[in-house]
């Protein structure tokens, strides 16, 4: 006999899986693309104090989490590998004395060539990292530069050959759709990553974000949507030739080299955001909450030294978005989530969005499987729309 625990709406049974994500948010030089949380480098990196400063961030959200373990951490940003590879140890032994740390936990480090020394990137995987994720973007020197990047092809390369020495999972970022590209140097940059041997790569359609230089003013020579769609069906299809799954929908990889920490998310997982403006995911039995933490980094640090809860915003997910979220989440991923899932980690039944499934897989736009919620080829292609039943 199975025990069926009957829940109220909105309770959960279980607590799913809890990875950690850290923000490092100093860069060289900001790239005039990106609207991420990053800062250029004006003076001196204030490395002690900001992983004194993680630490008890990490410290006064263990009341959050207590006795739930952790199976990933990601330390994203910024550029996390300008710090020195004393800080990154230092970081992950005071993680292991607060948390409980999985034995198998994948631990993931952003890494730019531009910031590549073979010392350091050994030190890194003293410290405990086994995954480097290397933001190429692009292998043409002349794109690079476009982009406002600070290395070029060649140091590319060599950070890639090293890092594929040191570490069991290396991916590459790139980018597609850049100004002045074709189909033919877009498959020559996929082309070059293949052949490093990498088993991951992450494909990233240029876009011009709001609040950035780009989408100020984009740059001259950007493909229309018709050449930018042929640009990425090349490099989609490069990929799967190669024998990467499309796992995801900027993720290829080889079997068993997929991004662990990523899928979490993706799963609607929970996720501990820590650092200047981190967010995170947190599942409690009656409700689920999203934390975010002050985005500038002196006002973080001044924070964390003064009164560190004062740094971070709560805010409980309201239950009529809660759908909408998980699927956001989970129709990113070409194989989907079990169905069950839904319940288990919003406490939401299925039945409550019953006219939303009908919608979408009468439109060709979601599997009609019963047992998992996955995108056709043709969700895939208009997720968007895909998304927008369920809002």
């Amino acid at each position: 006999m199975h025990h069926i625990t009957l829940q109220t709406p909105g309770q959960l049974a279980a607590l799913p899986p809890l990875s950690l994500y850290i923000h490092i948010p100093w860069c060289v030089k900001k790239c005039p693309y990106c609207d991420f949380n990053s800062h250029s480098l004006k003076d001196r990196l204030p490395e002690d104090d900001y992983i004194d400063a993680l630490l008890t961030d990490l410290q006064q959200e263990l009341p959050y989490f207590w006795g739930r373990p952790i199976e990933t951490i990601f330390i994203g940003g910024g550029t996390p590998s300008l710090f020195q590879a004393a800080s990154i140890d230092r970081l992950l032994s005071g993680i292991r004395s607060l948390v409980k740390l999985q034995p198998e936990a994948e631990i993931t480090l952003e890494a730019n060539p531009g910031t590549f020394e073979i010392e350091k990137f050994k030190g890194f995987r003293a410290a405990g990292i086994n995954r480097l994720s290397i933001g190429v973007q692009s292998f043409d020197d002349q794109a690079l530069s476009r982009l406002g990047r600070i290395h070029n092809r060649q140091e590319a390369l060599t950070a890639i050959d090293t890092a594929l020495a040191l570490f069991d999972k290396v991916n590459i970022d790139l980018m597609y759709a850049l100004p002045s590209q074709t189909v033919a140097t877009a498959q020559a940059d996929i082309q070059t990553a293949l052949a490093t041997g990498a088993r991951h790569i992450s494909a990233y359609h240029l876009t011009m974000e709001p609040n950035t230089p780009f989408g100020h003013t984009p740059p001259p020579g950007l493909p229309q949507d018709e050449a930018a769609l042929d640009i990425e069906d090349a490099v989609h299809q490069a990929l799967l030739d190669a024998g990467f799954e499309h796992y995801e929908t900027s993720a290829f990889a080889r079997s068993s080299q997929q991004c662990r920490h990523n899928l979490n998310y993706w799963q609607f997982g929970d996720y501990l955001g820590i650092g200047a403006g981190a967010h995170g995911k947190l599942s409690f039995p009656d409700r689920i909450e999203r934390t975010t933490r002050c985005r500038h980094p002196q006002d973080y640090l001044a924070a964390m030294q003064k009164a560190p809860a004062d740094a971070v915003t709560r805010q409980p997910v309201a239950p009529d978005d809660l759908a909408f979220e998980f699927m956001m989440n989970a129709l990113r991923l070409t194989q989907g989530v079990p169905s069950t899932w839904l319940q288990e980690r919003t406490g939401i039944a299925p039945a409550r969005i019953a006219a939303a499934l009908h919608t979408a897989q009468s439109r060709g736009l979601l599997s009609a499987d019963p047992l998992r919620f996955a995108p056709t080829e043709q969700g895939q292609r208009f997720l968007n729309d895909l998304l927008q039943l369920f809002l």
